[in-house]
C-alpha cells in the first residue's frame, strides 16, 4: 500500500455536529456519532462523509455531513466547515499503523512549515466517506486531514 502525503484544498462541508470535551478514549466520538445518525433517520436527511474534528486536546467534535436542509436540536449544531488548505492522507489503519502516519504527517508539515510552502496546522481531522465502525470499505480509505495556514 502507497501511503504519500499532499497539500491540498479541502472542500467544504455543510455538517451536523455534536462537541465533545474530555480526554481522548479509544471508542472517541462513537456515542455523539450515533446521536447524529439516529437524529438524521428521523429527521430523514441525507447524509455523507463522517468527520472527526479535533480543535485541541480535549476538544472534539463528531460532524456529520448532510445533504439536506435541517434545523438543529438539542446539542446537535448545523455550520459550514470552509474549504480549506489541508495536508492530507490517505491510508487503510489495518495496513499501516495510524501512529506512523500521524507522526510522519506531523515532521513533514514540521518541513513544509520550515521551507515557508504553509504558516502553521490549526486542527486535526478524521475524514470517512460513510461509517467506519460498519463499513469496512470507508474504514479502508481514512484520510487524515491537518488544516494548515498558507
Amino acid at each position: 500500500m502507497v501511503v504519500d502525503f499532499a497539500l491540498r484544498d479541502s472542500p467544504s462541508y455543510r455538517v451536523a455536529s455534536i462537541v465533545r470535551i474530555g480526554p481522548w478514549k479509544e471508542d472517541n466520538l462513537r456515542v455523539e456519532f450515533r446521536e447524529l445518525t439516529r437524529w438524521a433517520q428521523k429527521n430523514r436527511v441525507r447524509t455523507g462523509h463522517w468527520i472527526f474534528f479535533e480543535r485541541d486536546h480535549h476538544r472534539w467534535e463528531a460532524c456529520l455531513e448532510i445533504k439536506d436542509s435541517a434545523k438543529a436540536e438539542g446539542r446537535i449544531r448545523l455550520k459550514t466547515l470552509p474549504a480549506t488548505p489541508v495536508a492530507r492522507v490517505v491510508f487503510n489503519p489495518d495496513a499501516v499503523s495510524s501512529r506512523i502516519v500521524y507522526h510522519g504527517l506531523s515532521d513533514w508539515t514540521r518541513w513544509r512549515k520550515k521551507y515557508g510552502e504553509i504558516r502553521s496546522v490549526t486542527a486535526v481531522r478524521e475524514v470517512y466517506t460513510g461509517d467506519p465502525w460498519a463499513d469496512k470499505k470507508a474504514w479502508a480509505n481514512c484520510e487524515v486531514q491537518f488544516v494548515v495556514r498558507k
